[in-house]
């Protein structure tokens, strides 16, 4: 997904919900100037000034990766944006998140929403020396490429593009901030922390991230499309994920009395085979499943899988 491209779908979205309602009831704005209304700010959003600002933000974002609830620094960065924009806000709903306000303050409410957090990227040397990604704390590293705007923070990467959303939704915010007179109700700008697994999304409607909100909006950047196309579909489109833990424990012995002992590592090996089955014979086939066991640590006779 492009860059940019979020920025103006955001924008445009809000304009179609927040238009004054009597205006389209009595079709005072005719097809061919309701067509112009993306086509405008589609040129906003690709105007240098404005491409410059977000990937600014994003640059400094991605150099200072902040794990969920604890993004105290982005927070600040997005407050200190929202205050140079003359954009009231609310925080800290949720620790660390942001909720700023555009337009009248009634209604309709419209919210726009970005996450914040980076993820705990770790890496440890495998037996043939090469470098793979963990969840596990073994060997700290940073990350893995040679740019000048890389993670200076060990072991936390924005990996999954959080950086690039928040620079968007300010983008968004810029530009719905210079026409926030047009606006015939409220857009609420969601920044939302702990996405990553820490349920940040369920802290933020407990805070009141959404209350009165009548449509909310979020999109995802995606290295599978071209720059500048936007997807989506009817129907679900992204899928939650959940964890679980097991602890195998076995009985060390010798290779030459395998039946003296109880190995840990074959009963392992089952349950990773065995899992499938829950999504081959006991899941709907249309419904979408998918187990993946992550990984497995030995420590003497003890065997951990991860799965989810």
């Amino acid at each position: 997904m492009g860059f940019f491209s979020w920025t103006w779908v955001s924008i445009f979205l809000c304009f179609q919900l927040l238009l004054p309602r009597h205006s389209l009831s009595n079709c005072s704005f005719r097809s061919y100037e309701l067509e112009e209304i993306p086509k405008y700010f589609l040129n906003q959003t690709q105007k240098c000034e404005l491409s410059d600002w977000m990937v600014g933000i994003r640059r400094k974002l991605h150099e200072n990766s902040e794990l969920g609830f604890e993004e105290f620094e982005t927070s600040r960065v997005i407050r200190e944006k929202l205050d140079k924009l003359g954009i009231p806000y609310k925080y800290p709903p949720a620790v660390t998140g942001v909720l700023g306000f555009i337009g009248t303050g009634k209604p309709p409410f419209v919210a726009l929403r970005a996450d914040m957090d980076a993820l705990p990227i770790q890496v440890l040397l495998n037996l043939f020396g090469r470098v793979v990604p963990s969840p596990v704390h073994v060997c700290l590293c940073e990350e893995m490429v040679e740019w000048e705007h890389k993670s200076r923070v060990t072991g936390k990467m924005h990996a999954c593009g959080h950086d690039a959303h928040v620079a968007m939704l300010l983008g968004a915010a810029r530009i719905l901030q210079e026409h926030q007179n047009e606006l015939q109700g409220t857009v609420v700008l969601v920044f939302q922390p702990g996405e990553e697994g820490y349920a940040g999304a369920k802290k933020m409607i407990e805070d009141g991230a959404l209350e009165n909100v009548e449509a909310i909006f979020g999109l995802h950047v995606s290295s599978g499309l071209p720059v500048g196309q936007v997807s989506t579909r009817a129907g679900p489109l992204l899928a939650g994920s959940g964890f679980f833990q097991a602890v195998i424990h076995g009985k060390g012995g010798h290779a030459a009395n395998p039946h003296h002992s109880v190995d840990p590592i074959l009963a392992a090996s089952n349950v990773v085979i065995t899992l499938q089955y829950i999504v081959s014979r006991e899941g709907d086939p249309l419904d979408p499943q998918v187990i993946h066991s992550l990984i497995i640590l030995l420590f003497d006779s003890v065997v951990t899988c991860y799965s989810g």
